[in-house]
């Protein structure tokens, strides 16, 4: 793989292919400890948005459709390389939103669609609207970061960590409130909904929401926790994916 897209936290199994997509202001290692968790036979490979880490000199974007567009581009050239190869896509908050539209985009091509989509704490798009992200300033976004939680709050106080995530945070946050739902067809992919009980952004009911958007078997998971239930669930996600992924028959 040579691609600045991409990063792997474990050796590459022989198995199905997990592309996990990071939340807003998060990057790759966000998915380190789930990566580690899941079992070795899976390849897991983490999007690392620009903007931030090793490629914080580069400009983020602030379109979630142009991002999820070369996002496809390059995952289309990962999976041209081992064709046949099962995969499936994980994407938590924001990154649920890129998945999807990133699964869409490969629906229209050669390329067979993923095994199945994991969109965690997040509702389907045309009914959990991102509109007023676009009115935040700093300090909105920065009151949103504290309201969902999942960070050490204490770097939020932190100046010289504030500069290096901003630019990142206030990117991803102008990308959400640009974002418009386009409707389309239902992606042939079955899918699993992950969702804290006590998720200020998304009910339980919101969650399900992600039916109308398939053709196939929809399951939501209902975790203990908020927005960021997963980095303190990951043997529960864990066995989730591995439920989802491992035992399901590719799809047709």
């Amino acid at each position: 793989m040579n691609s600045t897209w991409f990063r792997r936290f474990t050796t590459p199994g022989n198995g199905p292919l997990l592309v996990c997509f990071p939340h807003a202001g998060g990057s790759a290692t966000a998915y380190r400890t789930l990566a580690q968790a899941l079992p070795a036979d899976l390849d897991v490979m983490c999007v690392q948005y620009p903007g931030r880490q090793d490629r914080y000199l580069e400009p983020p974007f602030t379109d979630l459709t142009r991002l999820a567009e070369v996002v496809a581009e390059e995952l289309a050239r990962v999976l041209a390389a081992d064709p046949g190869r099962p995969y499936a896509l994980f994407g938590h908050s924001m990154g649920s939103l890129v998945a999807f539209e990133t699964a869409r985009l490969i629906a229209r091509g050669p390329l067979p669609g993923p095994r199945r989509l994991f969109l965690s704490g997040r509702g389907a798009p045309d009914a959990h609207s991102t509109a007023r992200f676009g009115l935040y300033d700093d300090a909105d976004v920065l009151a949103e970061v504290r309201r969902l939680g999942g960070t050490d709050q204490s770097m939020l106080d932190d100046p010289d960590i504030m500069e290096m995530v901003l630019p990142a945070l206030r990117a991803d946050y102008r990308a959400l409130g640009s974002y418009g739902w386009r409707a389309g067809e239902p992606l042939a992919a079955p899918v699993t909904v992950l969702v804290g009980e006590s998720d200020p952004m998304v009910t339980v009911e919101q969650a399900g929401t992600w039916r109308a958007h398939t053709r196939e078997d929809v399951s939501v998971k209902v975790f203990p926790g908020g927005h960021f239930y997963l980095f303190d669930h990951l043997d529960p996600v864990s066995a989730a994916v591995t439920e989802g992924l491992l035992t399901e028959a590719p799809a047709s």
